[in-house]
Formats: structure tokens, sequence, C-alpha cells
């Protein structure tokens, strides 16, 4: 019996949407640097990045309810307008006064809105057969970006300055939108005695609840990642940006290009472990990186960590959720890693201000050691269940 197709054109449009949005998006790695040049420090830019996280979180209901209701694609359009058009004003920005904070603002609801429509639409257009595989091989769409993205912003910055970098991801979040709006919607039909529960119903299930768990504490502790490489980088002298995301999402690419059968083969928490494990090796190395080498091997070790863990809980995510709340579980899942952003990006700023950046990764790793293994004993039960459920 052949397998069902998980790349069809629907797929391949989402893709190529998530691609162009997360190119935009990746450019503000960058944006420390720029914070930095205003006159902040650590804890300022924890606190500016952290306001994009508040606006995302807090627009996620209203998001979950709008795509379980009224489906994906109007969120993907009004999303991607307001993206770009809140991109050019960074233009305007120029001290740390109240408007830069408007402005992390809106750019919070627009990812929000843009993060969440686009990987539920993946999440829609996998067969349930492969979900795992098919949810991996849709995340490489987040990877390339990641890939790239901080490559590029590394060179807009070499030859020109942060005006160029902007018009680029405004460019960029234009050709996102150009192609989201030709995506037709792909909501699984629910008919009416199959009404949703409700945002805080779907999210309140008892089976979900550690997976939230996780969810937060990996989003935290990445957060070491995306907010603080950028001055951990300029303050060590060692390596680069783009050299460290380079390395990276290569390793995640490969992973889920040629291994994505991997969890389903084999079982998705025998992988789930080992890649929470890469991860914090990822951190450590990052403690003790002397060279630039030592930052791109970090990378490999986090990538390889990264690229099979968000796809595992995801796909747990999609799995343990009802078809008809699907809009919110998501909606609140990816609303975890502006949690990790808004709780993390001031707290590990505040270890770095006070300890340094080794403490803060090795702070990182062992927030993640706990999260782990506390998850690992809330869980079991559903592992349990679900045994007992197959036999």
């Amino acid at each position: 019996m052949p397998r069902d197709r998980i790349l069809t054109r629907d797929f391949a449009l989402a893709f190529a949407a998530n691609v162009l949005q997360g190119l935009s998006f990746f450019l503000f790695i960058h944006l420390p640097r720029f914070l930095t040049d205003l006159g902040a420090d650590e804890v300022g830019i924890g606190l500016i990045i952290g306001v994009t996280a508040i606006a995302a979180i807090a627009s996620r209901p209203t998001i979950g309810r709008i795509m379980d209701t009224r489906g994906r694609r109007p969120v993907i359009i009004v999303g991607g307008i307001l993206n770009f058009m809140t991109i050019f004003l960074y233009l305007t920005v120029n001290s740390l006064g109240i408007w830069i904070y408007v402005v992390r603002v809106l750019h919070g609801v627009a990812e929000g809105m843009m993060f969440t429509a686009l990987f539920t639409y993946g999440a829609d257009v996998v067969p349930a057969s492969r979900r795992t595989e098919g949810l991996a091989l849709f995340g490489v769409s987040g990877f390339i970006p990641m890939a790239f993205g901080g490559v590029l912003g590394d060179l807009i910055l070499e030859w020109s300055s942060f005006d160029e970098l902007f018009l680029t991801a405004a460019g960029l979040g234009i050709m996102a939108w150009l192609i989201g709006i030709v995506l037709p919607e792909r909501a699984p039909h629910i008919d009416h005695d199959q009404k949703g529960a409700g945002f805080m119903s779907a999210i309140t299930r008892k089976d979900l609840r550690p997976l939230w768990w996780m969810t937060a504490i990996f989003s935290l502790v990445v957060t070491s990642y995306f907010t603080f490489l950028r001055t951990f980088v300029d303050e060590s002298g060692f390596g680069s940006v783009g050299g460290f995301f380079a390395a990276y999402s290569a390793t995640a690419i490969l992973l889920r290009l040629f291994f994505a059968w991997l969890p389903e083969r084999v079982g998705e928490k025998r992988v789930l472990y080992p890649a929470f494990v890469s991860l914090g090796i990822g951190f450590l190395l990052l403690a003790m990186a002397e060279s630039g080498a030592a930052i791109a091997v970090a990378g490999v070790f986090a990538g390889a960590g990264h690229g099979y863990a968000f796809p595992i809980l995801f796909g747990f995510t999609v799995s343990r959720a009802p078809v008809a709340d699907r809009g919110s579980a998501l909606a609140f899942f990816t609303a975890l890693f502006d949690v990790g952003v808004l709780v993390g990006g001031p707290l590990l700023g505040v270890i770095i201000t006070i300890s340094g950046y080794p403490a803060m990764y090795t702070a990182a790793a062992a927030i993640l050691a706990a999260g782990v293994v506390s998850y690992a004993l809330w869980d079991k039960r559903y592992d349990q269940l679900a045994a007992r459920a197959t036999t």
C-alpha cells in the first residue's frame, strides 16, 4: 500500500511562505546590536525583546479562536500585512523611548499571527499517518532562515546599515504575504456537533499540560541563543552569529531531510530525550567556548537537539488536541515560545549582568535538565495509557 504523500502543492506553498517569513524574522537576530547602539544594556535588551513576547502572548487567544471558527487563511493575510507594515516603522526608531516599545508590540502581534497560522496550516496539510515526519520536514522551512538569516544580516551590516537590514526584512515579509494570499483554506471540516470547546478548555486539558511545561522550558532556554548570542559574540570576540546559526540550522536541516522518519520508526520519546541531551551539550560548549570553531561545534549539538525536539513536541500537541480545537491548542503551543522570551530574556540577562555569559549558558543547561526530568515523570502516565490503548 502506498504511503500518504507529504509533498503536495499546498505543503510547498506554505513551506515557501514560511521560509520568506522566517528570513524576515531572523534578520532581527541582530536587533540587540541596534539596541546596544541606542544605549541599551543586557537587561534592557531583554525587556525590549520581552515586550514583543507580551504582545504575541496576549494576541494568541484571539488568534486561536479565529483559526478554529473562520480558518487559517484570514490570519495569514492580515498578519502578513501587519508584519511588513510594522517592519517599516523600525526606520523611524532613533532612541530607547516609548516608540520602540510600540513598534515591538505591533511586531509581536504580527509575528504571533504568522508563526501560529503558518505552522497550523502545516499541521493541517501533512497526513496524520506521517505527522511527525511531515512536521519535521515542514520545520525545515524554519531552519533555512536560521541558516541564512544570520549570515545575510552579517553581510548587510558589514556593507551597509540597519536601515537596509530593516528594508530587506520588510521586502521578505511582502513576498511571504504574496504567497500567503494564494493559499487555499485547509482547516479541517468540523461538523456542528463537533464544535470546539474554546481556547481555555483546549489548553487546560490534562494530557496537554506536560507538553506545555516541556515546551515552556525548551523555549526559555533557547532564548539564550536567539536573544543574547549577538552580544555574546561581540563581547567575547569569538566567532559570528551567522556562523553559529549556519551550523545550528544546517545540522537540523540534514537530520530532518534524511532522518525525519526516525522518531516514528523507533518511538518519539526514544528520540526526544537524546535530543534534549544534545541541546544541553550545546549550552555547555558555549559556556566553555574560546574560539569561533568551538562556537560552531556548539551550534551543531544545539541544532541536532532542536531539530528533533520541536517537531516531536509539536506532533504530540496535534495528536492530543481535539481537531475542533487544533487552532487554539497550536496558538498556545506557539505562544509558549514567546513566554520563553518573556521570562528567559530578563532572567538570563540578569545572570549575564551578575556572573557573565558562561554562567548564563551553564544555568540554561541546568534549567533544561531539571525540566526534562520533571516532564519525564509527569508524562509517564500518558505513555502508560497510550500503551494500554494499543494492546
